[in-house]
């Protein structure tokens, strides 16, 4: 280590700045702040890298989510044409 260090050319500022992020302040419920820790701990990430990552795929899910009302809702329909004492019906 030097005994003396040049400053002079030295800037003010933050020591990095994460590239692509911008820092907000947001209020969240303490409950939801409580299970993103958990939940990041038990993943060994830090929770506002799961936080981001749910946002994302919230936002970018190419599909909706399948619900059991949906669900429920697709078998029925593909159940309403089979009837196995009718010959006549649908072979799923």
């Amino acid at each position: 280590m030097r005994e003396n260090y040049d400053f002079s050319n030295a800037k003010r500022g933050p020591v990095s700045s994460p590239g692509g992020k911008t820092r907000i302040t947001i209020m969240l419920d303490e409950d939801v702040i409580r299970a993103f820790r958990d939940q990041a701990e038990a993943k060994g990430i830090g929770y506002q890298t799961l936080i981001n990552q749910t946002l994302r795929a919230a936002i970018f899910q190419s599909k909706p989510e399948l619900s059991e009302d949906r669900l429920r809702t697709v078998i029925r329909e593909e159940l309403a044409d089979y009837n196995p004492t009718n010959p006549d019906s649908t072979d799923h």
